[in-house]
């Protein structure tokens, strides 16, 4: 079950192309580009400022949007998919501008090299999903863009916890290395180690105060990773409303891959899923354990719910 609710995250990155089609004069567009020249002027520390134009008349825009998060909820799905939106333009990789001190202290110039070409009227879109439970984050962002987008997929914090120690699990058995098994993080002292940084990271609701100092909630889209997984074109339909997009992507785009036991994508007639290292099996962990999991993480979930106006199907 644990294997078939993160593998249903689909698809292989696919480099990014510079768009090929004319661009589109409007007010709203150089409106667009002169947001951005007074951002950069504003708020980075240096003033030799280039545009990067393409000939065909694309360039590198600060993004619109930012997928905040959170880890091991689904980020790369989310960012896949929405990418089948003709008027989206994605960052190929995690640029981890706002939480790593090496990246933000290079400054605006340095961020917007990092994002694709794209118009002026696509939305420009990154994801880095530590974002969510970096301390620092929301207030660079807000001190950028106070008019940003957020997306943020969340799921069962549970079932967020066992992927976490999963993809570290992987990650050192590929390297050889040896690696505690995920009992060893939970229990400390016979109790459950809430120190676990794991947990912490699954504690959705105080990540989710610090947003909302700086952001409202209306300007914050949560997507549900779980129903993401299950059945995800209704909830990309929401996220386009959210971003105010034309009506593009379809139900035909996503199809049911029997042998991967997950949805993938079908884009003008290609078939593609996510990385092989997606949808990995969980640890095998005692019920018990399990269940004490689940209970710590009632109260959490609760406060949560009451922060955003809303419920989701967590255990």
């Amino acid at each position: 079950m644990a294997a078939f609710l993160l593998g249903a995250v689909l698809l292989v990155v696919q480099p990014q192309i510079v768009p090929s089609r004319p661009a589109i004069n409007s007010n709203a567009e150089t409106s667009s580009q002169s947001v951005q020249r007074e951002l950069l002027k504003k708020t980075s520390q240096k003033n030799d400022f280039k545009e990067n134009i393409h000939s065909n008349g694309s360039c590198q825009q600060l993004p619109q949007t930012i997928i905040i998060g959170v880890r091991k909820g689904g980020t790369r799905a989310l960012l896949e998919m929405l990418s089948l939106h003709p008027d989206i333009a994605a960052a190929e990789s995690e640029v981890h501008f706002f939480d790593w001190e090496d990246h933000y202290r290079n400054g605006l110039q340095w961020y917007i090299n990092q994002m694709p070409f794209s118009y002026p009227h696509q939305i420009t879109v990154e994801k880095t999903p530590a974002y969510f439970t970096s301390p620092k984050v929301p207030e660079r962002v807000y001190n950028m863009n106070q008019s940003m987008r957020l997306l943020l997929i969340l799921r069962d914090p549970s079932e967020r916890v066992l992927s976490d120690y999963t993809q570290v699990f992987y990650n050192h058995m590929q390297k050889h290395k040896p690696y505690p098994s995920i009992e060893q993080f939970l229990i400390k002292n016979g109790e459950l180690n809430v120190d676990y940084k794991a947990i912490n990271r699954s504690l959705y609701y105080i990540h989710m105060q610090n947003w909302l100092k700086y952001f409202p909630l209306d300007h914050i889209h949560i997507v549900d990773g779980d129903r993401l997984i299950k059945d995800p074109f209704p909830e990309i339909e929401k996220v386009e409303r959210f971003l105010k997009l034309s009506p593009q992507i379809n139900a035909s785009n996503f199809y049911f891959n029997k042998t991967k036991g997950f949805y993938c994508l079908r884009d003008s007639g290609r078939e593609r899923c996510l990385h092989e290292s997606k949808g990995r099996a969980h640890p095998q962990v005692d019920m018990r354990l399990l269940e004490k999991l689940q209970e710590y993480f009632h109260e959490p979930n609760k406060k949560f719910f009451e922060l955003v106006g809303r419920t989701f199907d967590w255990h």
